[in-house]
């Protein structure tokens, strides 16, 4: 027996209103529906010195809190791995709690089991959000109270960039580029960074139209300045222009073509972009800060509103994938 149309018609905007409520707490978007990042709530981002790091225990020391599936998170992750970073910094990954949605703590740290009430120990407000990646100092004592130095992502990569080390470490940020790295932040996160869920959460077509056609022109800048001055965004030199990049592209594939509707063009279309991805990829640890499996089960797993079955599909090993040639044009 068939549904009645009138029956799949009132089904279907009955959904509508439904699915625009659960995306008012998703996914804010303006009157025209075009999807507004909620602004941040960031600290300013502290940096330590090096006697007051120097002789603490590994434990007394600072800990950078991440977020695997996170693409805001991946790039102090790459920061961190980048410079070796390990003798004055720890790495925390939390866990997403798909239930209660937050970042769950496991082992707890400080007596916290989650990153809500790590902030609450911290002394932030109780209507801060409590968000990946957060920077957090436990205090060189047990006399003192663990502060909150940062978290928000664009000043954790430069603190990062300047963090106390033993040894001589990567400058991603060279006084000579810092001009051009500027520029490309201002470029990249507009079109790209933040273009790939401006295309996710569009609430109509016209939203994801514009989106849309902005993610791809920004692509199409980024290819044009690596076929002129690569091999990395600002010439010869990797950069944090480079590190704000390629956690969206990494998970290209991954996620945002499939889930977020990222598919005017494949990223192969892009061979520049593509080597420069592959050459990213195969610097020294960058590897295991790429988890697609956890990519894929938070963002399918997780964005109830955007895929309601809560089906994670399979999809293509990453290393094989991200490696492989461009095919012939």
């Amino acid at each position: 027996m068939s549904i009645p149309p009138i029956a799949v018609a009132t089904a279907r905007m009955g959904w509508k209103w439904q699915w625009n409520q659960l995306m008012n707490g998703l996914a804010p978007a303006d009157r025209f529906g075009n999807y507004q990042r909620p602004p941040s709530q960031h600290q300013n981002a502290v940096i330590p010195k090096h006697n007051d790091l120097a002789g603490r225990s590994q434990d007394e020391l600072p800990h950078l809190i991440i977020g695997r599936s996170c693409p805001w998170a991946h790039r102090t992750w790459l920061v961190y791995e980048l410079r070796n970073l390990q003798s004055n910094l720890n790495i925390l990954i939390a866990n997403p709690d798909k239930k209660r949605g937050r970042w769950q703590i496991e082992p707890s740290w400080l007596g916290c089991d989650s990153l809500l009430s790590l902030y609450q120990k911290c002394g932030e407000p109780p209507n801060h959000r409590a968000t990946v990646p957060a920077l957090i100092d436990p205090g060189a004592t047990a006399n003192d109270s663990p502060k909150l130095l940062g978290n928000e992502s664009t000043q954790l990569i430069e603190v990062l960039n300047q963090w106390p080390t033993t040894t001589n470490s990567l400058d991603l940020s060279p006084k000579e580029l810092q001009q051009d790295i500027k520029n490309w932040q201002n470029l990249l996160q507009s079109s790209v960074n933040d273009g790939v869920y401006r295309c996710g959460f569009a609430r109509n077509q016209s939203a994801y139209d514009k989106a849309c056609k902005e993610l791809f022109q920004g692509l199409k800048e980024v290819e044009k300045s690596l076929s002129n001055k690569g091999p990395w965004l600002c010439g010869r030199k990797i950069t944090l222009a480079d590190v704000r990049l390629f956690p969206t592209l990494i998970r290209w594939e991954m996620v945002y073509q499939p889930l977020f509707g990222c598919s005017q063009e494949p990223l192969w279309s892009f061979p520049n972009l593509w080597r420069w991805r592959q050459q990213f990829l195969a610097l020294p640890s960058v590897q295991k800060t790429c988890d697609s499996s956890a990519w894929r089960n938070d963002y399918f797993g997780a964005l109830f509103p955007l895929r309601p079955s809560n089906i994670v599909p399979a999809g293509p090993n990453l290393i094989k994938m991200v490696n492989s040639k461009v095919p012939d044009l």
